[in-house]
């Protein structure tokens, strides 16, 4: 059974569409870009807007009962793909030790004119 996943803690969805989805033990998370709590465009530097859509990406994982640890795929989405090198630093600091799978593509346009959103498959782990 499908189960939508909602978090108060990170940016809400304010478009028609779920924050996550869990399957059985599958998390599919949503696009998650550089937004505040309070749904505002980080704007700036491309590291502060790749940080905060890992940061948003990690606390829907958390409230999916998942971590990024648990990550098996990622879809970076770029603006630019000149941003590509400055992206894989900031995100081995996010994945460590067995890194998820990953496509990368740079996009023709991404909402709002951000420079990044990130999308994931995760597990979640059984409880014990």
């Amino acid at each position: 059974m499908k189960k939508a996943i909602s978090t108060q803690r990170g940016p809400v969805a304010g478009a028609p569409y779920s924050q996550a989805i869990a399957y059985d033990n599958l998390l599919f998370v949503s696009g998650q870009g550089p937004f505040s709590e309070a749904g505002k465009i980080v704007s700036g530097r491309f590291e502060d807007q790749i940080r905060l859509a890992l940061e948003n990406l990690k606390i829907v994982l958390e409230a999916g009962g998942s971590s990024l640890d648990n990550v098996l795929k990622t879809t970076v989405f770029l603006a630019d793909m000149n941003d590509f090198k400055q992206m894989n630093e900031v995100y081995k600091d996010y994945f460590k030790g067995n890194r998820p799978a990953r496509s990368c593509i740079q996009a023709a346009r991404l909402p709002f004119d951000i420079k990044v959103e990130i999308e994931a498959i995760a597990y979640i782990p059984k409880a014990e």
